[in-house]
């Protein structure tokens, strides 16, 4: 959560501090601030709200400095006042801090320097960082940042600048995302690439445990202990484009509309004609792949949707059992596993710190890790045996579109992967399923064309009280996910379920001109689910059936409305029915008047616990 950007410079640092902070601002949008020094010492202005309300404030100030730090925030303690707002000060005021993290046991903290005679003006964890690092302040900022880390504990990517020393910002890792990069006269650092995309290409991933000293001149990493040190380079080949509106309304429907081609790009480089997976990164034997008898699946929200999805392929294709975890229970349950267990963990970001600690948690008990993400260099990347980036490029709308479907394919070529590499798939039948993914981008295409009739099928529900949806099969997991969009973004009441258990108990929620989404696609269970289509159907549901085309004349007797994707193997098709689901969110929450590409609470990359 929460988004950093400092810029250290020959040039006006507020108008690349305000640019990257539009950037940023996915990640959080409860409160936003700078920090920047000037001749007379730090300038700070905070307000609570979304970043136009700072850009208001800002308005009747004057700002000169050429080094500075913003700050958007997603509230964890205390609430999204001006109060809370980053960067916060020292009791001198010449010292600011912006933080993304969570400091742990800072109450025992801020108490202790309370008795000391620091005055607390938050009700942050972020505040008692700024007093210990004033404790610890004598002329040096880099060797203050390293004793006031020493002994804490939590998650934190920290900027720091100090009035006593204009031209220098010292910043720290540990678990958060922190980037930095160069260009002419500038050095920036950021919590995420795309804040930096304007000013250069090629960045360094600070690692756990470093400080990095920024000048206009360039920055030097260096241990907690001061030794010197490197972080990961990574060259982004991310479009600048792609982190624009380029015309759309909002990102969330540019992001729809870029599916096609995002999964090309999955596929590009990554497929080959007999099966084939060329992995971004390998750090382990095929025969440790091939020794691997157990899979658990580790992810959050949308990705552990994708991960259910994954399950039913893996298993049909490999025989190789698949339990699918949540990421935030995943080490707190004592898992049973070893060296022959092999951890898929799904992340948009590759920094969900659920899923990050779920990886270290499975490395520690010496299992290997798949990683599938977005963000090249990204911490989970960086943990893991193996990673397949899915090259979706940037995505700025909070709720995953482009990288769901993406995720999608990546863990499909994933398991055509294993099941080649297990000897459980001939290699006809791996050319067969590549082939097959790659008709996915012109078959989403099509599908988007649907947009104006679901847009007419929103209209009918936009007021309803509550949305069901339901599946069998991997239609069950798009039901989750069809849910779930639709509360993110519109704030309706939606659920899904697995079709076969509306009736005993979810059924008892049905009365007339209730709303059903069912998923209808062709495959072993589409009779089953056309059951219990009129099963709900009886009980005066109003009927919205996503199928398979060529199957829509038998499913419009059982159904109100009838969207029709095109027809593919059943495991595959989770892809196309993703884009009807995901219009029919964003029209609905576009009716209801809400912020689709910020919804409230939400933030874009989750790096709390």
């Amino acid at each position: 959560m929460c988004g950093i950007i400092g810029v250290a410079g020959d040039r006006d640092a507020l108008p690349i501090i305000m640019e990257g902070l539009r950037r940023l601002e996915y990640r959080g949008y409860d409160s936003a601030g700078v920090s920047l020094i000037e001749s007379e010492g730090l300038k700070v202005v905070r307000k609570a709200g979304q970043l136009d309300m700072l850009d208001k404030e800002l308005a009747s100030h004057e700002f000169h400095g050429t080094t500075g730090v913003g700050h958007t925030r997603w509230a964890t303690h205390g609430g999204p006042t001006d109060g809370n707002a980053h960067p916060h000060l020292d009791c001198t005021g010449r010292i600011a801090v912006a933080h993304n993290g969570i400091i742990e046991g800072h109450f025992a903290l801020r108490e202790r320097l309370e008795r000391e005679g620091h005055v607390f003006a938050s009700e942050t964890d972020t505040e008692a960082l700024a007093h210990l690092i004033e404790k610890h302040y004598e002329g040096n900022l880099v060797e203050a940042v390293r004793d006031a880390l020493t002994g804490i504990e939590g998650a934190f990517a920290i900027a720091v600048v100090s009035a006593d020393e204009p031209g220098r910002i010292v910043a720290a890792k540990r678990t958060s995302p922190l980037i930095v990069g160069a260009a002419e006269g500038a050095t920036f650092l950021a919590s995420d690439p795309t804040a930096l995309l304007a000013h250069t290409r090629d960045v360094v991933h600070v690692l756990d445990d470093q400080v990095v000293e920024i000048t206009p001149e360039g920055f030097a990493i260096t241990t907690l202990a001061g030794d010197p040190a490197e972080g990961s380079a990574i060259h982004l080949d991310w479009d600048l484009a792609s982190a624009e509106k380029a015309g759309f309304p909002h990102f969330m429907l540019k992001e729809i509309f870029e599916q096609p081609a995002a999964v090309a790009s999955t596929l590009t480089g990554h497929s080959q004609p007999g099966g084939g997976l060329m992995l971004d990164e390998l750090r382990m034997a095929e025969d440790d792949i091939r020794a691997v008898d157990k899979i658990f699946v580790v992810a959050c929200g949308t990705a552990l949707h994708a991960g259910l999805v994954a399950k039913y392929a893996i298993e049909h294709w490999t025989n190789i059992p698949v339990e699918i975890e949540i990421a935030s229970e995943f080490r707190y349950r004592d898992p049973v596993f070893d060296r022959n267990t092999l951890v898929l963990a799904i992340s948009q970001s590759g920094e969900t710190i659920d899923t990050l600690e779920a990886v270290r948690y499975a490395r520690r008990q010496r299992a290997k890790v798949v990683a599938v993400c977005n963000v090249v260099g990204s911490s989970i990347a960086r943990d893991s045996d193996a990673v397949l980036y899915t090259h979706a490029q940037a995505e700025v709308g909070v709720a995953a579109t482009k990288t769901f479907t993406t995720q999608l394919v990546a863990t499909t070529l994933l398991a055509t992967f294993l099941a080649r590499t297990h000897g459980t798939m001939w290699p006809s039948e791996a050319a067969s399923n590549v082939r097959e993914l790659h008709r996915l981008p012109g078959m989403i295409e099509e599908a988007l064309g649907m947009r104006d009739q679901v847009r007419a099928i929103a209209g009918e529900i936009a007021d309803s009280p509550t949305v069901l949806f339901m599946g069998r099969h991997v239609g069950y997991p798009m039901a989750l996910e069809g849910a779930l969009k639709l509360k993110e973004i519109s704030y309706l009441h939606a659920e899904g379920f697995a079709a076969g258990e509306m009736k005993h108990g979810p059924i008892a929620l049905l009365e007339d001109g209730v709303p059903v989404v069912a998923v209808a696609t062709a495959g072993h269970v589409y009779q089953k689910v056309l059951g219990n289509v009129q099963e709900v159907k009886a009980r005066g549901a109003r009927v919205v059936a996503i199928c398979s085309r060529g199957d829509e004349e038998e499913v419009a007797r059982h159904a109100d409305h009838v969207l029709a994707v095109p027809r593919i193997d059943p495991l595959m098709v989770p892809s196309l029915v993703a884009v009807p689901m995901q219009l029919l969110a964003y029209e609905v929450a576009v009716l209801r008047g809400c912020d689709v590409d910020k919804p409230r609470n939400l933030a874009k990359s989750v790096t709390v616990e």
